[in-house]
């Protein structure tokens, strides 16, 4: 069975549906394919902090009413170095600028909420994607569905189906190129309903290791502790956790820490990664399937909506205007601010986390770092601007 549509999305994760709702409102038939249940994408953690860029697209989109109720805006965030706290005012930085605390699974759910609303075209549980003919005029996406073959003909194929994804390696390896750092060390983190010890984020570097915390409301926390890549939840209580999480926040900080059970506890590896290019014939790549970032400064679901509000605005010039100058533009706009996102998740994690070949000499560089920074109005406006995140790449 054959259908067609404009634009075929691979994926329906923040990247493809932000993309998605970007299309319905210019006009431009898309569907979205996706191999996993709604109650699956919309279910798993990831971040919780989202940029000025990506407040404002939900806004333009229709989309920010629980934003606006339940959404905790923060002007400012906080470092500490062994327990010795002090605050960035991102707001007074960066004229106004601010950033707002609202899960991942929170928006996911926005936005097919608003999909369902408005007729959007999500195939779920599909097996067998496959990609065709992408270098050539008619490119195509294939799958099975309820036991039947389908194709959709199409003009554009989006690839946001993620880092492990079908779409980045349907990519000759003669064009790709890719890179990559793995980090020594992960996070471990919980979820507990219990109260944020503070209202802004505390990003800790203890000699011990890094910690932070953070919120997803007024009355549920989120905290993390580094941790090695050999680790197991297992060994890590609850009570456990809560000394170490303590202990690297320092006794100010820790003393006025609420303790509870978890409901949720993971850890996860550090990479950053970059694919380029983020095109290739009928094929876009964005969010995940074309970059990982390291957790540190929450910038992977940020990077994916100004991947695709950028990419959108370069569809709607193809298919409105024929001019291909957006789409052909397109990865090289979108990596330039990519790029600065992992220079800031990269330095950023340099400087507040212990790593295992670190002596006494690098040590005091971090120090050295953090104490420039508290003493510094211009090393604070630096990483407040890019904290609550940079402008969109001019095209």
């Amino acid at each position: 069975m054959a259908t067609r549509t404009q634009v075929a999305i691979v994926g329906a994760g923040p990247a493809g549906m932000f993309l998605a709702h970007l299309l319905h409102a210019a006009g431009i038939d898309a569907v979205v394919i996706e191999r996993r249940d709604r109650d699956y994408v919309e279910g798993r953690v990831r971040a919780g902090v989202l940029e000025q860029v990506t407040v404002d697209l939900m806004h333009r989109l229709g989309i920010a009413d629980r934003l606006v109720r339940e959404g905790l805006v923060h002007g400012g965030t906080r470092l500490s170095l062994d327990g010795d706290l002090f605050r960035i005012d991102m707001a007074a930085l960066t004229g106004g600028a601010t950033v707002t605390v609202y899960g991942q699974q929170e928006v996911m759910r926005d936005l097919f909420d608003a999909a369902d609303a408005r007729g959007l075209s999500i195939r779920w549980n599909v097996d067998d994607v496959a990609l065709h003919d992408l270098d050539s005029a008619r490119p195509s996406v294939s799958w099975r569905e309820d036991g039947m073959e389908r194709r959709l003909d199409c003009d554009i194929v989006v690839g946001c189906d993620g880092y492990h994804g079908i779409s980045r390696a349907a990519i000759p390896a003669t064009v790709l190129r890719t890179f990559e750092r793995v980090y020594p060390f992960g996070w471990l983190g919980i979820l507990a309903d219990v109260p944020p010890v503070e209202h802004e984020l505390i990003y800790a570097n203890h000699e011990r290791g890094f910690a932070l915390a953070s919120m997803r409301s007024a009355t549920r926390s989120r905290y993390y502790v580094q941790c090695g890549l050999d680790e197991k939840i297992v060994d890590w209580s609850d009570e456990r956790f809560w000394d170490e999480l303590c202990l690297r926040l320092g006794p100010d900080v820790g003393g006025r820490v609420t303790r509870g059970p978890s409901f949720e506890k993971t850890i996860a590896p550090l990479r950053s990664f970059v694919a380029e290019p983020m095109r290739w014939g009928r094929l876009f790549l964005a969010g995940d399937a074309a970059h990982i970032v390291p957790p540190t400064g929450a910038k992977g679901m940020n990077l994916a909506v100004s991947d695709v509000t950028m990419l959108g605005e370069a569809l709607v010039e193809y298919f409105d205007e024929r001019s291909t100058a957006g789409i052909d533009g397109y990865s090289a706009r979108a990596l330039a601010r990519v790029w600065k996102a992992e220079r800031f998740s990269w330095w950023f994690t340099s400087i507040t986390h212990r790593f295992p070949d670190m002596d006494g000499f690098s040590r005091r560089l971090q120090m050295a770092e953090l104490d420039y920074i508290r003493g510094s109005e211009a090393a604070q406006r630096t990483l407040a601007e890019n904290y609550v995140g940079l402008p969109l790449t001019p095209a």
